[in-house]
């Protein structure tokens, strides 16, 4: 019946009608990622998963305030960006950068969570560069005296 473009055109919703009884609902359709690969560190290739693009996004907002909305959009974003690609291997470091280019934006704690895994961190001046480094970013909102 109508068909429009939700969610920042990562998603299309249809109104659709049942032809036997004339029931009226609505699907969402969303792009899902099929035939890529991911090439891990150690050079292993697997099916991309996104499960695991949500468990690590779900791990660095733990406690964080998160709605269901905000999480659908991070990961239809990340996925664009995946896809923007336009290959059918990423390596998990070229995810992993992703994931870094947009958390800021969302949550700095869950940027630092996120970083201090993906990173590695082995020590504290470690992750105090990282910090630095978004401070730099992001200069802090100070209301004025």
């Amino acid at each position: 019946m109508d068909s429009r473009v939700t969610d920042e055109g990562l998603a299309i919703r249809r109104r659709r009608e049942c032809d036997r009884c004339g029931f009226r609902f609505s699907t969402i359709e969303e792009v899902e990622i099929l035939n890529m690969s991911v090439i891990k560190r150690d050079g292993h290739r697997e099916p991309y998963s996104r499960e695991k693009l949500e468990a690590g996004i779900r791990k660095a907002f733990e406690k964080r305030p998160l709605t269901a909305a905000i999480f659908k959009k991070l990961v239809s974003q990340l996925e664009r960006d995946i896809q923007l690609r336009g290959r059918t291997e990423i390596t998990s470091q070229e995810i992993g950068e992703i994931v870094m280019k947009r958390l800021p934006r969302f949550d700095q704690v869950a940027y630092i969570r996120f970083a201090s895994v993906y990173r590695q961190f082995q020590d504290v001046e470690s992750f105090k560069r990282e910090l630095n480094r978004l401070t730099k970013k992001r200069p802090s909102r100070r209301p004025s005296s």
